[in-house]
């Protein structure tokens, strides 16, 4: 007897997996399950250990696996029934994320005594994981699926400090309901844009004008509570003081880099029908006055690191402005200078600390208890006083060639207005930069100065990829510059 067709369904094609193309993030996912493993079944002893070589080998197996991903020069197409983009976007954003998660690993490994549980690495991993899909998401629904899996752990390793009372849990609980809210708007968003082209498609062009711009404008609000543009800005000081240190880290360098790359992607592909230009550079301007402003009035080094990053949001945006490839290659550089600048600043700040009658420590957050750091470990202020100038621009740092690649490319699109404003808000931005400076290296000694303890070697690691980074990309920006020059996107069509 000869078999019956099945219908209709019987001629679609069985669906292929390209492992190779997605082999980062199933590493990375990979290490994060073995990860709950080793946290359920190994000895105490043994976890904090087992979890620094676990994930330290993924992060480094997963930047292997971008390289030859990279290397092997594939043209741009989608894989994974056209749910992932493989293209120069993704693997250059992929490459960034790994290269900054592993001095914030290294970070979180060595202040374990700043954590309340080990379960913080494989945490960190499943919240790269879900990164590493998030930059390469082709498809609105498995944007944010990918999306929720880095959130969650996220919303956990806020509430892990110790030794800080009820403020870790105040952050985790503020990030999570607004986290929430911002998804929900985001998935409303979605709903709206499938509504318009019957696709969840990121290159599907709507057929319904007012469905379409709807739809653009919520995914685009979710995603700037994400990079903590303004007016979706106000988690992030709370937030970033609340959490452990090594968290906040990870959080100010990972998610930045992810959630921009998510936005150049949408502005490149998805979004063509949308007039999103003139709202991203009003948004620009307000994110970069406002971040400048009042971190001019911060106390605590964490809440003025939390309002430097809303500032830097605003200078990031003006290279989206551009709409480009050469914009798309500037902030991939400048994400790539603040990302390790970033890990390196808050490794800085979880070091200055102090000891307490338990025979613990305790960061030191109050600046003016920094006065005299100059005298009393110079090796610190120094590296903090490195990461401060390249924030500020100044010539031959990183972050002076970051802004002059994102000026440059939103100049030649017609941002003249916007580069007048952002030299305005870093020229302003050097104040509060200065003013730590000033307190480091020239205030006399606070009455209350903290006995900094031995740097351990988890930490000066972080501290030195920083350092190292500032000044190779500030004195020789130029090759970083040429590697994202000519950045392929796949289109979709």
């Amino acid at each position: 007897m000869n078999p019956q067709p099945l219908g209709p369904l019987a001629a679609l094609p069985a669906p292929s997996v390209e492992y190779a193309e997605i082999s980062p993030a199933l590493i990375v996912f990979g290490a994060a399950i073995l990860g709950v493993l080793v946290e359920a079944f190994a000895p105490a002893e043994l976890r904090a250990k087992a979890h620094a070589v676990l994930g330290g080998g993924a992060v480094l197996a997963a930047l292997i696996g971008v390289a030859l991903l990279a290397d092997a020069g594939a043209p741009p197409r989608a894989v994974l029934a056209g749910s992932v983009a493989d293209d120069g976007l993704s693997l250059s954003l992929q490459g960034l994320l790994v290269i900054s998660t592993l001095p914030a690993l290294a970070l979180m490994v060595g202040r374990y005594d700043s954590l309340t549980h080990t379960e913080a690495v494989p945490l960190t991993l499943f919240a790269l994981g879900g990164m590493l899909a998030f930059v390469s998401a082709q498809d609105l629904l498995t944007l944010f699926v990918a999306l929720e899996v880095f959130s969650l752990p996220l919303y956990l390793l806020c509430a892990l400090a110790t030794r800080r009372g009820l403020l870790p849990l105040e952050a985790a609980l503020k990030y999570f309901l607004l986290g929430a809210f911002s998804s929900a708007i985001l998935l409303f968003g979605v709903a709206l844009r499938f509504a318009a082209t019957g696709s969840t498609s990121l290159a599907a062009v709507p057929q319904d004008a007012v469905l379409g711009t709807l739809g653009a404008a919520l995914i685009g609000v979710g995603l700037l509570f994400k990079v903590g543009a303004v007016p979706f800005h106000s988690w992030v000081p709370d937030v970033y003081q609340g959490a452990p240190t090594p968290v906040t880290a990870f959080m100010a360098a990972a998610t930045k880099i992810a959630a921009f790359g998510v936005v150049l992607r949408l502005t490149l592909v998805a979004f063509r029908d949308v007039p999103w230009r003139p709202v991203i550079g009003v948004i620009a301007v307000v994110t970069v006055i406002v971040g400048s402003v009042i971190a001019v009035t911060q106390s605590d080094v964490k809440r003025l690191l939390a309002y430097s990053a809303v500032a830097h949001t605003g200078f990031l945006l003006i290279g989206v402005y551009a709409g480009t490839v050469r914009g798309t290659g500037a902030v991939c550089f400048y994400l790539a200078v603040y990302g390790l600048s970033t890990v390196g600043a808050f490794a800085v700040a979880g070091a200055v600390r102090e000891s307490t009658p338990d025979g613990g420590t305790v960061e030191v957050g109050d600046l003016d208890r920094w006065a005299g750091l100059g005298r009393t470990r110079p090796w610190l202020a120094g590296a903090m006083a490195l990461f401060l100038l390249s924030f500020a621009g100044i010539p031959l740092t990183g972050g002076f060639a970051g802004k002059f690649a994102v000026f440059t490319a939103a100049a030649q699109r017609g941002g003249g207005w916007l580069v007048v404003v952002g030299v305005l808000a870093s020229a302003l931005a050097a104040v509060f930069y200065i003013r730590v400076l000033m307190t480091m290296y020239f205030a006399p000694p606070h009455e209350f100065a903290p006995d900094v303890p031995r740097v351990d070697p988890m930490t000066g690691f972080a501290i030195a990829v920083g350092i190292v980074a500032v000044i190779a990309l500030g004195v020789f920006p130029q090759p970083l510059l040429d590697l994202f020059a000519d950045i392929t996107v796949f289109s979709g069509r």
